[in-house]
């Protein structure tokens, strides 16, 4: 080579290198300033992941001051599974063992137990720890309701148990005019849950001790005239419900159970008979004086009993007085009549005996 050359080569050289390196440093800067506008971790696909290796392996180590998609390590784990020198494993959460699994079906079927409860006993049996969360979506996905519809015994096993002989009791206030004005004025209902008939207490101003103690004694008068069973009764905690009244009944072989605080869902029964009897009939009227009221419910308990059909009961209603025969369709509604109670707000249709 001829001598002055190989200074100019080496100058060229290092101006390369210089040139190079001014090139990488601002190619790193704004990678930075790009990571930094994007979220904090970032998913490669499969693809983008094997052109980092192929692109990245050649670089050697110097991969540890340039990389930043991923961490160093990261590239390095992913660099020696490559080379099989470690197997893959999945990314994210080990799934629950099919042993826990098929466990917590079984307690969710077997019993009413509540997620913090199947969580102990699985850890008092040696599973180890598995979270509420966890438990929570291995039923939903295994199709297991959560509590209380589940279990033997639930609330709903509980009422069908004992439907036949199983009553509940609530209370329901109007306001009526009186002699001395505008006053509330209170009626106690009592259902049988198998076969809805109901007794409604005459009303009163003043439910009071004396007041509730006699309406369980007409109670029990009716149900023993009538000769329908009741072993169970039902009440929620209103203050109204005196302890005279649960020793009247209890005296009489009725077991009364007070139901948890702020639960109307389980006592439905009465619950959604005192609305029948509200909207149907007492919501239309203004009453005039107790005498008044008292015959609006009794004639609209007496249609409820005797002609009002029954969704839950077929469409019959509750009280059938004379045995329906099958007869073919008529050809003419000359014969179909209306007969009209309170006013014409409620009408019953009945066909004219021939």
């Amino acid at each position: 080579m001829i001598p002055f050359l190989k200074p100019l080569l080496v100058i060229w050289a290092r101006c390369s290198r210089d040139e190079l390196a001014r090139q990488l440093q601002y190619v790193k800067v704004e990678n930075q300033i790009l990571r930094s506008k994007l979220p904090k971790r970032i998913q490669l696909t499969p693809e983008e992941r094997n052109r980092v290796l192929k692109f990245g392996k050649p670089v050697g180590s110097a991969i540890q001051h340039l990389i930043s998609i991923v961490h160093p390590k990261t590239f390095a784990r992913w660099r020696r599974e490559s080379e099989g020198q470690v197997p893959t494993r999945r990314m994210g959460r080990p799934r629950t063992a099919e042993a826990v699994v098929k466990l917590l079906v079984r307690f969710a079927t077997q019993t009413d137990w509540g997620y913090t409860k199947m969580q102990g006993k699985l850890k008092k049996l040696s599973f180890g720890k598995v979270g509420r969360t966890t438990i929570q979506n291995i039923l939903k996905r295994e199709g297991v309701a959560p509590g209380p519809g589940r279990g033997p015994t639930t609330w709903d096993d509980f009422v069908a148990c004992h439907a036949k002989t199983l009553w509940a009791a609530d209370f329901l206030s109007v306001k009526a005019w009186t002699a001395k004005g505008l006053r509330p004025m209170y009626l106690l209902a009592f259902i049988q849950v198998e076969t809805r008939q109901v007794w409604v207490s005459p009303c009163t101003p003043h439910p009071n001790r004396d007041w509730v103690a006699q309406q369980a004694r007409n109670f029990l008068m009716h149900v023993d005239f009538n000769g329908l069973p009741a072993d169970q009764l039902i009440r929620d905690r209103d203050g109204k419900f005196a302890p005279a009244f649960d020793r009247v009944l209890r005296s009489s072989g009725v077991d009364v159970k007070p139901l948890p605080v702020r639960s109307p869902n389980l006592n439905a029964y009465a619950e959604r008979f005192v609305q029948t009897l509200k909207h149907e009939c007492l919501e239309h009227f203004i009453f005039f004086g107790h005498k008044h009221l008292d015959y609006l419910v009794s004639t609209f308990v007496d249609y409820y009993h005797t002609q009002r059909p029954h969704q839950a009961k077929g469409n019959e209603p509750l009280l059938q007085l004379v045995e329906q025969q099958p007869t073919a369709p008529p050809s003419s509604t000359d014969d179909v009549l209306c007969e009209e109670r309170l006013g014409g707000l409620i009408k019953h249709y009945y066909r004219q005996a021939a």
